[in-house]
Protein backbone atom coordinates (compact mmCIF):
# COMPACT_ATOMS: atom_id res chain seq x y z
CA UNK A 1 0.00 0.00 0.00
CA UNK A 2 1.47 3.35 -1.23
CA UNK A 3 0.20 6.41 0.67
CA UNK A 4 0.80 10.01 -0.56
CA UNK A 5 0.28 13.66 1.20
CA UNK A 6 -0.45 16.57 -1.17
CA UNK A 7 0.40 19.41 1.84
CA UNK A 8 -0.74 22.15 -0.65
CA UNK A 9 -4.29 19.90 -1.03
CA UNK A 10 -7.26 21.63 0.91
CA UNK A 11 -8.37 18.40 2.40
CA UNK A 12 -6.49 18.05 5.50
CA UNK A 13 -3.83 14.96 6.00
CA UNK A 14 -5.25 13.05 7.88
CA UNK A 15 -8.26 12.82 6.04
CA UNK A 16 -5.97 12.05 2.76
CA UNK A 17 -4.49 9.21 4.97
CA UNK A 18 -8.26 7.87 5.82
CA UNK A 19 -9.03 8.11 2.42
CA UNK A 20 -6.40 5.97 0.71
CA UNK A 21 -6.19 3.85 3.15
CA UNK A 22 -10.12 3.02 2.80
CA UNK A 23 -9.65 3.21 -0.86
CA UNK A 24 -6.66 0.51 -0.45
CA UNK A 25 -9.48 -1.40 1.34
CA UNK A 26 -12.07 -1.10 -1.31
CA UNK A 27 -9.75 -1.97 -3.98
CA UNK A 28 -8.61 -5.38 -2.22
CA UNK A 29 -4.96 -3.34 -2.28
CA UNK A 30 -5.30 -4.21 1.20
CA UNK A 31 -7.32 -7.65 2.29
CA UNK A 32 -8.88 -7.90 5.67
CA UNK A 33 -6.70 -9.11 8.41
CA UNK A 34 -3.77 -6.99 6.58
CA UNK A 35 -1.38 -5.69 9.47
CA UNK A 36 -1.24 -2.08 8.88
CA UNK A 37 2.07 -0.19 9.24
CA UNK A 38 2.36 1.67 12.90
CA UNK A 39 1.49 5.01 13.28
CA UNK A 40 4.90 5.94 14.18
CA UNK A 41 6.30 4.28 11.05
CA UNK A 42 4.00 5.53 8.90
CA UNK A 43 4.05 9.45 9.94
CA UNK A 44 7.87 9.06 9.50
CA UNK A 45 7.27 7.89 6.00
CA UNK A 46 4.89 10.35 5.09
CA UNK A 47 6.75 13.18 6.92
CA UNK A 48 3.28 13.83 9.02
CA UNK A 49 3.17 14.60 13.08
CA UNK A 50 2.47 11.22 14.67
CA UNK A 51 -0.83 12.25 15.92
CA UNK A 52 -1.79 12.89 12.15
CA UNK A 53 -1.36 9.52 11.72
CA UNK A 54 -3.07 8.45 15.00
CA UNK A 55 -6.16 10.70 13.79
CA UNK A 56 -6.77 8.76 10.80
CA UNK A 57 -6.33 5.34 12.51
CA UNK A 58 -8.96 6.80 15.32
CA UNK A 59 -11.40 7.39 12.86
CA UNK A 60 -11.29 4.17 10.91
CA UNK A 61 -11.52 2.19 14.28
CA UNK A 62 -14.51 4.00 15.18
CA UNK A 63 -16.24 3.59 11.69
CA UNK A 64 -15.34 -0.09 12.92
CA UNK A 65 -13.26 -0.23 9.44
CA UNK A 66 -10.13 -1.28 11.71
CA UNK A 67 -9.32 -2.94 14.70
CA UNK A 68 -6.31 -2.69 17.09
CA UNK A 69 -4.90 -5.94 18.40
CA UNK A 70 -3.16 -4.04 21.32
CA UNK A 71 0.16 -4.56 21.05
CA UNK A 72 0.45 -6.75 18.12
CA UNK A 73 -1.04 -3.92 16.02
CA UNK A 74 -3.74 -2.49 13.95
CA UNK A 75 -5.52 -4.68 11.61
CA UNK A 76 -8.14 -4.33 8.61
CA UNK A 77 -11.37 -5.58 10.14
CA UNK A 78 -13.02 -8.97 8.47
CA UNK A 79 -15.94 -7.34 7.66
CA UNK A 80 -15.48 -3.71 7.34
CA UNK A 81 -19.01 -2.20 7.36
CA UNK A 82 -20.52 0.69 5.16
CA UNK A 83 -17.43 2.82 4.96
CA UNK A 84 -15.60 0.63 2.79
CA UNK A 85 -18.83 0.29 0.32
CA UNK A 86 -19.28 4.39 0.59
CA UNK A 87 -15.63 4.38 -0.28
CA UNK A 88 -16.17 2.07 -3.34
CA UNK A 89 -19.00 4.05 -4.23
CA UNK A 90 -17.14 7.08 -4.49
CA UNK A 91 -14.64 5.79 -6.32
CA UNK A 92 -16.76 4.26 -9.24
CA UNK A 93 -18.20 7.92 -9.34
CA UNK A 94 -14.93 9.64 -10.40
CA UNK A 95 -14.31 6.78 -12.52
CA UNK A 96 -17.42 7.37 -14.39
CA UNK A 97 -17.54 11.75 -13.83
CA UNK A 98 -13.54 11.00 -15.06
CA UNK A 99 -14.44 8.82 -18.27
CA UNK A 100 -17.69 10.97 -19.30
CA UNK A 101 -14.79 14.25 -19.41
CA UNK A 102 -12.96 12.33 -21.50
CA UNK A 103 -15.54 11.06 -24.07
CA UNK A 104 -16.94 15.24 -23.90
CA UNK A 105 -13.00 16.22 -24.94
CA UNK A 106 -13.08 13.56 -27.39
CA UNK A 107 -16.27 15.50 -28.80
CA UNK A 108 -18.72 12.32 -27.86
CA UNK A 109 -22.30 13.86 -27.10
CA UNK A 110 -25.23 12.69 -26.01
Amino acid sequence: MIITVDLTSTTPPFQQVRNQILNAIATGELSPEARLPTIRQLAGDLGLANNTVARAYRDLLAESVLESRGRRGTFVRAKCGDAVADAQRRRLDQLISRCVADAHALGAHR
